[in-house]
C-alpha cells in the first residue's frame, strides 16, 4: 500500500490535493486540512495557488543555501519564505540558486525575453538584411568584384520592395 501524501507546508497527512497546469507543466500542491483552511483554499477569493507553490518550493528543511544571508539587507531564505518577496535588489543575486529552479518550473526559462509583434520582427529582419547587403555591395565595389556587386544591388532592390510592401500593410 502506498504511503499517504504529506502536506507540502507542514508534513502532516494531506487531505486536500490541488493541481495547476501552466505552460503544459503540472504543478501539484498537497495540503493537510489545517493548512488548507489557513490558506483559504475553501474560500476561492482568498486562495492563491501560485503563493502556495512558492511557499511549498521554499521548504526551510531543504538544504537550499543554509546560512546564506544577503550582504546588503541581511535577508535569509527563511525571510523570503515568510514574506514571499526579497528585501533588496542584491537578494536576486544572493539567492539565484534558490530562485532559478522555481522560475524554471513556473515559466519557460529564467530570463524575461518579452514579446515582439510579428510585423515588427519581420521589418527588423528586412532592415538587418538590407544593412548587410549594402555593406556587401560597398565591399564588392571597393575590391572591384563587379559581379558580386551586381548581385548585391539586385538583392537590395528586392529587399527594398519587400520593405515598402510591408510598410504599406
Amino acid at each position: 500500500m502506498p504511503s499517504p501524501l504529506k502536506c507540502d507546508l507542514c508534513a502532516k497527512p494531506a487531505t486536500v490535493h490541488l493541481t495547476q497546469i501552466v505552460n503544459n507543466k503540472v504543478h501539484k500542491v498537497d495540503l493537510c486540512e489545517a493548512c488548507a483552511q489557513a490558506k483559504g483554499v475553501t474560500d476561492p477569493s482568498g486562495f492563491s495557488l501560485a503563493d502556495l507553490l512558492l511557499k511549498a518550493s521554499l521548504n526551510p528543511e531543504t538544504p537550499a543555501a543554509p546560512g546564506v544571508r544577503c550582504e546588503q539587507c541581511g535577508f535569509t531564505p527563511v525571510d523570503f519564505k515568510k514574506l514571499g518577496r526579497f528585501g533588496c535588489p542584491a537578494c536576486y543575486d544572493t539567492f539565484r540558486s534558490l530562485v532559478e529552479p522555481m522560475l524554471e518550473n513556473m515559466h519557460n526559462g529564467v530570463a524575461h525575453t518579452g514579446k515582439v509583434p510579428t510585423r515588427s520582427l519581420e521589418r527588423k529582419t528586412l532592415y538587418d538584411r538590407l544593412t548587410k547587403l549594402e555593406l556587401d555591395l560597398t565591399e564588392a565595389i571597393r575590391t572591384e568584384r563587379y559581379e558580386d556587386a551586381a548581385r548585391a544591388r539586385d538583392e537590395i532592390n528586392q529587399v527594398k520592395q519587400a520593405f515598402n510592401a510591408d510598410a504599406q500593410r
